[in-house]
């Protein structure tokens, strides 16, 4: 609906100089060009889809407040066009009484073109389409024709923007929600056959609190489509802004969330028994480790003298009682159950095959640090055999002595380990004289 511009005569006599013939034609065709869009106009919005649904909805909230301003709006406007229609035809009828125009036929012509001469019934006092909202009400009103183009346009945009509004939230809104609907009630099947049932798993509960929202949502929706919009910044155009879909979209993630743990559950229904041979067999290398390292440990007490062993753990039977309660409930399909007692279990059984070797590793030290004195004794000796050596008392000696205290049990480390040392910078020193022209330290705590 175009705007015209405004005029300023209050009746009584033309507003400003006499229009001559032509002025008045030119202003008749445009008015009728303005009366043929405005009729358009009212009945686009008599038929637009969104009309018709807000009439037929039982509405709540602010949409069913605005919906009953808009409507007042409405009748406002075919009264006023039907104003502006009669005016328009009178005026015309005036100018084909004569095709040359007295001065009187112009005179009035010009009062009824420019000034205040449509009367109208006033707005209700208080109503939103009030002129000045609060004001007194008032029985008529007095508009230009160009004024009351005005008003009408005003009246239109407001209610064209609530019809255009509300119709772009049910067009978005509700086919949204029941696609989401339509996926929810596929996951609520696949949750059933993975045994995630509501009071027996959360995902469960989850989907009965996600059914819940979206059937109270789609309702609000219907009912009060103008609570789920976003006006745009700063937008004058009929329905600037776009429909609030935060709710949607928190259910949405909510029903993408468990639907990719329910697909896990089911992934566990197929490779179950895979994981459950591998945490058997995790847990029996646990087992043979800790038996390695009760074994080890009885032979460092026997063997080596004054050293601390660690103690070492019994074997996991809280996780092969756990191992049990899973292959139960594998046989019994509780695939829900199966899944969060699987990731627990492989996690803990790899911890325990970590723990086991540790203690393995802690328990052997003693004997990695004895079979490491005797190899660095053997090296030296078959080293100074190779410098022709071998038979060397010093060497003989003190590599005897060494040996004696290494292969012996209980050996006693730290004195092995001096009588070690000693061998070494004997050997060091007999190898240097052995250089040519040397009489240097040779080898003190060198390796081989």
């Amino acid at each position: 609906m175009g705007v015209a511009g405004s005029f300023s005569g209050t009746g009584g006599g033309p507003p400003g100089p006499v229009m001559d013939r032509d002025e008045v034609d030119r202003a008749l065709a445009r008015l009728g060009a303005e009366h043929e869009a405005v009729e358009s106009s009212l009945l686009a919005l008599q038929d637009h889809a969104g009309r018709r649904l807000l009439e037929g909805a039982e509405l709540t909230g602010v949409t069913r407040d605005r919906w009953a301003a808009a409507e007042r709006s409405i009748a406002l406007l075919w009264g006023y066009f039907e104003a502006y229609s009669a005016a328009l035809t009178e005026i015309r009828e005036i100018r084909a009484r004569r095709r040359w125009a007295s001065r009187e036929d112009l005179t009035e012509l010009t009062e009824r073109l420019r000034g205040r001469g449509v009367t109208v019934p006033g707005p209700a006092a208080g109503a939103p389409d009030a002129l000045v909202p609060g004001a007194p009400a008032k029985l008529a009103e007095r508009f230009s024709l160009e004024g009351l183009v005005e008003r009408m346009n005003e009246l239109y945009a407001a209610s064209l923007d609530m019809v255009v509004t509300a119709d772009a939230v049910w067009s978005a809104l509700p086919a949204r929600i029941d696609l989401l609907s339509a996926e929810l009630r596929r996951t609520r099947s696949l949750a059933h056959s993975a045994g995630v049932r509501p009071g027996e798993h959360p995902a469960g509960d989850d989907l009965e609190a996600i059914t819940r929202e979206l059937t109270l949502l789609r309702a609000q929706v219907i009912s009060d489509p103008l609570a789920f919009w976003r006006p745009g910044a700063r937008s004058s155009a009929p329905g600037g802004g776009r429909p609030d879909t935060d709710r949607y979209d928190r259910a949405a993630r909510a029903l993408e969330d468990i639907r990719r743990e329910i697909e896990a559950v089911l992934g566990v229904r197929q490779d179950s028994e895979e994981r459950l041979v591998r945490l058997r067999d995790v847990l029996s290398r646990a087992d043979r480790t800790l038996s390695e390292a009760r074994a080890a440990r009885g032979e460092v007490l026997a063997k080596i003298a004054a050293t601390e062993v660690p103690a070492v753990s019994g074997p996991p039977t809280a996780l092969q009682e756990r191992l049990v309660t899973a292959a139960e409930y594998r046989r019994h399909s509780l695939w829900h159950r199966l899944s969060p007692l699987l990731e627990s279990l492989e996690r803990e059984a790899e911890e325990e095959l970590i723990r086991a070797r540790e203690s393995l590793t802690a328990v052997t030290a003693p004997l990695a640090v004895r079979a490491e004195l005797r190899g660095r004794l053997d090296a030296y000796k078959a080293k100074t055999a190779r410098h022709g050596l071998a038979e060397d008392p010093l060497l003989v000696e003190r590599y005897d002595t060494a040996r004696r205290m290494l292969w012996s049990a209980p050996c006693d480390l730290r004195v092995a380990e001096q009588a070690v040392s000693r061998y070494q910078r004997a050997a060091a020193e007999a190898l240097a004289q052995t250089e040519p022209g040397g009489t240097g330290s040779g080898d003190r705590e060198g390796g081989v």
